[in-house]
């Protein structure tokens, strides 16, 4: 388990470095109220993209054999061409509210989300075959490229459609990395998939769609609220400005979740899944959840002393709110570094229906503090109030976990 997490954190250190040393550049070549605009139109394909395939793409690891696997895979393809043409239908009745100015950014959306769901497929079916450094490639290509295609695009001036384009085409280059090996029959060959067979696995783990995937999008609105709440409580552009400084010292102080907590819960789902008794899966949390909390805690320790300082001088006087806006939310970021690669315990151990329900509060609790705290204080105040809010919530997930009291 330590050389496969430790692969797949070599990849995401690769893939972070991009974003991280090219941040303040992209923070110059583009404004706050640019950056929102996009955050909040691309936060809706994420939210589209994180139930694309319903959740069974997450079922492929517990997959008993090849074939079952494929017809899995078959089921992920029929539901996720549903749902992009869900996606369609939206971006145009969406598309027709907004001034014409601003209509080629839903024409993204279906793209976007296309992508999101390819991805989020192929790496669960990389998971399966512990495919690790594969997994580790498409991070560098997708995580690491994004910011690249941004400053190019935003050195000739592409504006909101340069922020657009980068994830996009770089979500697209790390598709290709996952696609191989294909399984059986090919790519092509899903369509051959008896509709019987996949039928079946639709049935078999019927638990996906009916909680993870509630529990999935109620967990991607989260950010998506958060910026829509900004954006509506302070008005105009000043609000468009607030939720792009939100959402750019979010991808900055949620990188090191990002980086952890997906190499850990692509090495750790897999673990848990085969541990041979429910007290081996116990032992395996507790020490995960004992190493994860002395990092968070030092995370959350050094954004409080010189988190708002760093931000302040890397951004540049533009993006002058970040630097408050860091030490508020340092203890959030420093549960949610913590609770991140745990999201998948409930998963493997057959707590979906509490997870959701879990999920459904948290997302309650947190627009609650954010209308609270920007009434309050501004985006400083929602940051405090966030801060506060969610160490309740998260201290309760850490309790259930640790305890092994978790409702099945």
């Amino acid at each position: 388990m330590l050389r496969a997490t430790l692969t797949l954190l070599a990849g995401g250190a690769l893939a972070q470095a991009m974003p991280l040393l090219l941040g303040p550049w992209i923070a110059r070549l583009y404004t706050p109220a640019e950056f929102g605009l996009f955050s909040l139109w691309w936060q809706v394909a994420a939210n589209v993209a994180a139930v694309g395939c319903l959740r069974y793409e997450f079922a492929l690891p517990l997959a008993r054999s090849p074939a079952d696997a494929r017809a899995l895979l078959a089921l992920c393809l029929r539901v996720a061409l549903a749902v992009l043409l869900a996606a369609v239908l939206l971006a145009a009745a969406l598309g027709l509210l907004r001034p014409v100015a601003e209509r080629p950014l839903w024409a993204w959306l279906p793209l976007a989300a296309a992508v999101g769901m390819a991805s989020q497929t192929l790496t669960l079916w990389a998971v399966r075959g512990e495919r690790h450094r594969a997994q580790a490639l498409a991070r560098v290509v997708q995580w690491g490229g994004a910011p690249v295609v941004q400053v190019a695009l935003g050195l000739a001036a592409a504006g909101v459609a340069g922020l657009m384009a980068g994830p996009l085409l770089a979500g697209v280059a790390a598709c290709l990395v996952l696609a191989w090996p294909a399984p059986e029959g090919g790519w092509r060959g899903l369509w051959q998939v008896p509709a019987a067979d996949w039928r079946a696995q639709a049935r078999q783990h019927a638990d996906f769609p009916r909680y993870n995937a509630p529990h999935a999008f109620v967990s991607a609105l989260q950010d998506t609220l958060a910026l829509a709440v900004l954006a509506w409580a302070i008005g105009g552009e000043a609000g468009v400005a607030a939720a792009g400084i939100w959402a750019l010292v979010l991808r900055y102080l949620k990188a090191p979740a990002t980086l952890v907590g997906g190499a850990v819960s692509q090495v750790l789902y897999p673990r848990l899944t085969a541990v041979s008794s429910p007290q081996a899966a116990q032992a395996l949390v507790r020490r995960m959840l004992g190493l994860l909390g002395l990092l968070g805690a030092l995370l959350a320790l050094a954004l409080m002393l010189v988190g708002s300082w760093l931000f302040t001088w890397l951004l540049g006087p533009d993006w002058a709110a970040s630097g408050p806006l860091v030490r508020a939310l340092a203890l959030y970021i420093g549960l949610h570094f913590v609770a991140a690669p745990l999201s998948v315990v409930p998963m493997a151990l057959g707590g979906q229906r509490w997870a959701l329900r879990m999920a459904v509060a948290g997302q309650v609790l947190f627009v609650a503090a954010l209308l609270v705290g920007v009434h309050l204080g501004g985006l400083a105040g929602a940051g405090w109030a966030v801060s506060a809010a969610m160490a309740l919530y998260f201290g309760w997930f850490f309790a259930v976990l640790a305890t092994g009291t978790m409702p099945r």
